[in-house]
């Protein structure tokens, strides 16, 4: 804001003019079509008015001016620091995967010089940064020079302008359009074909450009039913499953970095062999697997006894071994006196 004030004044009109002596406001008359330039106050004895999104242009010696006999004056300079607004440079849409690509974001008419930051998406990264002195401002340049991939697909580069003269950042972002080759994958909807069931295969695919039109065959050669094989898009739907299905199904698409291909191998199963709700491979396993484990801990508990017990008969010990013996029952009683060596 630059605002004019006199102690007295006998309802002569003050007025506002730039460097240029172009009169900006004359009381509350606005003279210069220019939209940055506003009316904040107007009265007898003040006249204050605001410059919106200064320029270096704007820098200079504004007057005010009371129009009495004879005219009074007082001035005030202004000082531009702004910078302008950033703008990001060097890059054609759309890279290659692969292609070494420099973004270049610049500054100019700052005083002090501004700082330049970059983001990639939220995450800061490091550019190299050169500062020029142009006459009485300064021109400041940072640069990212990478190597994209398709990863950088999508990514946002934003070049953030911080300066004393500024109460948030001056921003600009640049949105990477990569291309690359395409890469294919088929989802189906069962995990145990039945015949006579409903089935669906996917082609899944990414890249840029997207990779299109998608191609089914099955065993290398064209499908062979299409009144029951129906391809619409990427999907793939054979609506009664049997056993001549068996095979081997391929999905092709191509963008011009390249062509991709999937397969996938189906097998029909017969509902009646597998049961109302197919075999539970794991389950099967997980019993086999427990049954075997209990096993092997029974024969290594009994082999562990056996071989403690070993030379032992019965309920009967013998206690000492000399000339002569006792045998001894195995709750503690005496029974009788061997009188012959054991």
């Amino acid at each position: 804001n630059m605002t004019c004030r006199v102690d007295y004044n006998d309802n002569t009109s003050l007025q506002w003019s730039n460097p240029a002596q172009q009169t900006l406001f004359f009381g509350d008359k606005k003279a210069l079509r220019d939209h940055r330039i506003e009316l904040v106050r107007a009265t007898s004895q003040e006249l204050t008015i605001r410059i919106g999104d200064v320029s270096l242009s704007d820098e200079g010696l504004y007057t005010c001016s009371l129009f009495t006999m004879p005219v009074k004056t007082t001035k005030a300079f202004l000082t531009v620091l702004v910078p302008t607004r950033p703008e990001i440079t060097g890059f054609t849409k759309p890279a290659m995967e692969r292609d070494v690509i420099t973004l270049t974001c610049t500054t100019s008419g700052s005083k002090p010089a501004a700082i330049i930051r970059w983001f990639r998406n939220d995450k800061e990264v490091q550019g190299k940064h050169e500062v020029n002195a142009t006459g009485k401002s300064f021109t400041v340049r940072s640069s990212l020079q990478f190597q994209v991939d398709r990863r950088d697909d999508g990514v946002a580069y934003t070049c953030s302008v911080e300066h004393v003269s500024l109460s948030s950042p001056y921003m600009t972002t640049e949105v990477l359009e990569v291309h690359y080759a395409p890469h294919l994958d088929i989802a189906h909807s069962q995990i145990i074909p039945q015949e006579g069931q409903y089935f669906k295969l996917e082609c899944v695919s990414i890249g840029n450009p997207i990779p299109e039109p998608v191609l089914w065959s099955k065993d290398g050669g064209e499908l062979p039913d299409i009144e029951r094989m129906i391809v619409e898009g990427r999907e793939l739907t054979i609506t009664t499953l049997n056993k001549t299905d068996n095979g081997t199904y391929r999905c092709e698409a191509s963008n011009h970095l390249g062509t991709s291909s999937a397969e996938y191998v189906l097998f029909v199963y017969d509902p009646n062999a597998v049961g109302p709700h197919g075999p539970d491979h794991a389950l099967i396993g997980g019993v086999v697997a427990v049954v075997v484990f209990i096993t092997l801990c029974l024969i290594i508990v009994l082999g562990r006894y056996l071989a403690r017990h070993k030379g032992k008969s019965g309920p009967f010990r013998i206690s000492r071994l000399c000339c002569s013996h006792r045998l001894i029952h195995s709750n503690g009683e005496q029974v009788r006196k061997l009188k012959h060596k054991v």
